[in-house]
């Protein structure tokens, strides 16, 4: 396993980085530690989970996870996001007026990769020039402008003098910077976002530090931005969110005051 992504895990599910390496799920209590990843950081962890070198991570509330060590000591990770799964778990979450956020892919880049010759022009932009880009919709992948995970470096495709394709790396911590991009609709099966991609990992590299991509797990023309560029799977993740009340209730269908409960018994 990667030394950089192994401690990075520890730090993110306050475990000991020997425990990310050795055989066995983990079941820690949530603290925030120092170095974690904190890109859309939630005010509390109720529960996630990582799945990584053929074991589990969890962490979250100390009740919650108890409940998982009963259920999940033994369990697998190779299965584990499997919608069968992830119904059980979410029907498990729900009595807490909780629920499956997202379950992603992920993956990292080791070492430097030669781009394709680029047929356009090429821009970079530092930190402090990312901000002309606040609002537009064009790149929300590429750019997160995160206070927690500050947007640290750009590059950008250009034909004409128009952009058709921006690349961006944010800062998730301070070992690790994750990579989003944009391409117009209109360039896309060009190959511009493997080109950009491939040059803003090598760029973090440069830097020393551990560039990762994350997508969703049907999105395979993503997947494939991320292979042509050098990257390689390298864990799974799944986050937790409450369930948000509409109307009264919750999406489903618990009253705010039966999930403040249900809560409290917890």
């Amino acid at each position: 396993m990667n030394e950089v992504l192994c401690r990075q895990l520890a730090a993110d599910y306050c475990c000991g980085a020997e425990e990310v390496r050795a055989g066995g799920n983990v079941f820690t209590t949530y603290r925030p530690l120092e170095g974690r990843r904190r890109f859309q950081e939630r005010k509390d962890c109720f529960l996630k989970i990582a799945a990584v070198g053929g074991k589990l991570l969890f962490t979250g509330r100390s009740d919650v996870v108890a409940r998982c060590r009963e259920r999940y000591a033994d369990c697998g990770s190779e299965w584990f996001f499997e919608p069968d799964s992830l119904r059980e778990l979410d029907g498990m979450l729900r009595a807490d007026g909780r629920q499956i956020a997202s379950a992603h892919p992920f993956f990292i880049a080791e070492r430097p990769t030669e781009p394709r010759a680029a047929d356009c022009e090429l821009r970079w932009y530092e930190r402090e020039e990312i901000e002309r880009f606040r609002g537009d919709e064009r790149f929300g992948e590429a750019f997160c402008f995160c206070p927690e995970a500050p947007d640290m470096l750009g590059v950008a495709a250009l034909r004409e003098g128009r952009i058709i394709g921006m690349a961006g790396a944010s800062a998730d911590s301070p070992t690790m910077w994750q990579i989003g991009v944009n391409v117009d609709p209109a360039s896309r099966g060009e190959g511009v976002a493997t080109l950009l991609v491939t040059l803003l990992k090598n760029e973090i590299l440069k830097k020393g530090i551990l560039p990762f991509y994350g997508t969703s797990p049907s999105h395979l023309a993503s997947q494939r931005v991320a292979l042509g560029a050098g990257f390689l799977p390298a864990w799974a993740e799944l986050v937790t969110e409450e369930i948000p009340r509409r109307g009264g209730k919750d999406a489903g269908g618990i009253d705010g005051e039966t999930a403040e409960r249900l809560t409290e018994k917890l």
